[in-house]
């Protein structure tokens, strides 16, 4: 039988050495923190005053008197924002101009980046180098436009969808994703079994490739977004234009110089109100989007770009 002292045995856990760290390299860490800490500041302020100023009263706005937080917090930017029908339909063509675009563009980009990753595929070496050729050297704002105007897309939903369909960065970032995921075992596994190419590409590609397409949704959804220089030059009719076209008018909106004083000030107030608000408005499609595909854009981008 054991002992009332064997029994009551206790077990110290052993203390894990810890290693401290020099004076030299507290130093250096804590001085990391304060320029990050710094860098937050300066990249968060803006953020949060333009959030305060679309919730502020419009003479607050004006007057500078917002800093922090909202002034006399109120709805009116945003109730003004949304009675306006071109700002609403606006927004509406900057939805679609970014589906239906993200959806053109990354079928256009896997189709062309997958035989570029393939090596069986005849001349993908000379295709790659007219493609960063283009990268390098550009035709210009004038040729582009004639080749717009001649095959007849100007002022059409489609000159925002066709000419910046493809993105030579995000072909290369997609072939190397492919060229490092899907190996060339796998292929001929496929052939073996019989399976075609399309739906290998559909079944097996496709599926495995969710991290890289993460990345191309997002890098494209984001361009078609925040588009304005090509919609600036190519559309003209105002029930086309983009959210950010709808944005760049108001931020220029002129006020007749010959009305009220009164009218003038409540009208220049109601501007600046309106156009932090419109900045909110556009904003928030992408902040939305960015934490749903967080986690597969920093992995897609890692391999797309530090592999092969």
């Amino acid at each position: 039988m054991k002992t009332i002292a064997e029994n009551s045995k206790v077990v110290i856990p052993k203390k894990k050495s810890k290693i401290k760290d020099s004076w030299s390299d507290r130093i250096f860490v804590g001085s990391i923190y304060v320029f990050l800490t710094l860098v937050l500041v300066v990249v968060l302020y803006p953020l949060i005053y333009i959030l305060s100023a679309s919730f502020s009263d419009p003479a607050a706005v004006t007057s500078g008197r917002v800093w922090l937080f909202p002034v006399n917090p109120t709805l009116e930017g945003y109730t003004t924002v949304f009675k306006n029908p071109q700002i609403i339909l606006g927004f509406s063509n900057s939805f679609f101009y970014a589906v239906v675009g993200t959806l053109i563009s990354v079928s256009i980009t896997i189709m062309l980046a997958y035989p570029l990753s393939r090596p069986t595929f005849f001349g993908r070496n000379f295709i790659m180098i007219l493609l960063v050729f283009t990268m390098i050297f550009d035709g210009g704002l004038i040729p582009l436009y004639l080749v717009v105007k001649n095959l007849q897309l100007l002022d059409t939903i489609w000159a925002l969808l066709l000419p910046s369909a493809l993105a030579v960065f995000q072909v290369i970032i997609a072939r190397t994703f492919f060229q490092s995921t899907i190996p060339n075992e796998l292929v001929e596994a496929s052939e073996m079994d019989g399976c075609s190419d399309i739906n290998f590409i559909l079944k097996v590609v496709l599926p495995l490739s969710k991290p890289i397409i993460a990345v191309l949704v997002l890098m494209y959804a984001v361009g078609k977004w925040n588009t304005y220089f090509d919609a600036m030059i190519y559309l003209k009719s105002e029930e086309l234009f983009p959210l950010q076209l709808v944005l760049r008018s108001v931020l220029i909106l002129n006020v007749d110089p010959n009305g009220d004083v009164m009218q003038l000030l409540k009208a220049q107030g109601l501007r600046e109100l309106m156009k932090y608000s419109l900045i909110v408005i556009s904003s928030l499609p992408v902040l939305i989007i960015y934490p749903f595909v967080q986690k597969h854009f920093v992995k897609g981008v890692l391999i797309g770009s530090l592999k092969g």
